[in-house]
């Protein structure tokens, strides 16, 4: 998503109770288990678009280093911009611009997010491949989607409910994202070829998917590069 009306219209729209609820939802996977991340641990945030979730991260848990991972460039010109303006370090807070799928990596992520990814990835398993190339031996995984709603009646709306009053191109966006997204039923379907089955997919309120879960021991990225 780097076209610049797009841009502007994501970095000026008002996403702050869905970021915000990315990382609650975080902070109560953690506490269910009993778990802190550790000093410096590394939290990524795939498709981090202008760094809404990212910095959100770097400012909740700040003896941790974030990294934003988007491949459009104005989106992180945006995102770097507000990073200076909060006043967060390079050495907590950085971003990269890549496309998923990521390579393998000595990266050892303790947390990999992403919120709205998914149904913009031709295939789904860069998603998924990705998580398993960052994951350090003991990783949280939490994505959020939209998930595709039953007829094009329900689209209409949700689309009436939640973007009625947004700008053309967030509307347009939106349907077409709706359009896009999977169904809880492809998503574990997606989770069980990725060798990820223990992860947990969720229905949330009218129009989102969660998955969440732990990836540990051989499953994660550290142990596939270890000889």
């Amino acid at each position: 998503m780097n076209d610049p009306l797009q841009v502007d219209a994501y970095a000026a729209a008002d996403f702050n109770v869905s970021d915000q609820a990315v990382v609650d939802r975080i902070e109560q996977l953690l506490a269910v288990d009993g778990v802190h991340f550790r000093q410096q641990a590394c939290l990524v945030d795939l498709g981090c678009g202008p760094g809404n979730i990212s910095l959100r991260l770097a400012k909740r848990w700040t003896d941790c280093c974030v990294l934003g991972v988007d491949a459009a460039e104005r989106m992180l010109r945006v995102a770097e911009a507000r990073r200076h303006d909060a006043g967060v370090m390079t050495e907590r807070l950085r971003y990269q611009r890549r496309a998923l799928p990521l390579p393998a990596s000595s990266l050892e992520a303790d947390l990999v997010v992403s919120n709205s990814l998914l149904h913009h990835l031709h295939d789904p398993m860069h998603l998924w491949s990705s998580v398993k190339s960052l994951a350090s031996s003991r990783c949280l995984v939490l994505h959020r989607d939209l998930k595709r709603p039953d007829s094009e009646a329900s689209i209409d709306g949700l689309c009436q409910q939640h973007v009625a009053n947004a700008p053309e191109v967030l509307q347009r966006d939106y349907r077409a994202s709706l359009r896009a997204a999977f169904t809880a039923a492809e998503v574990k379907a997606q989770l069980a070829v990725a060798g990820l089955p223990q992860l947990q997919v969720m229905e949330v309120e009218d129009r989102y998917l969660e998955v969440s879960g732990w990836i540990t021991g051989c499953q994660a990225g550290v142990d596939q590069r270890s000889p």
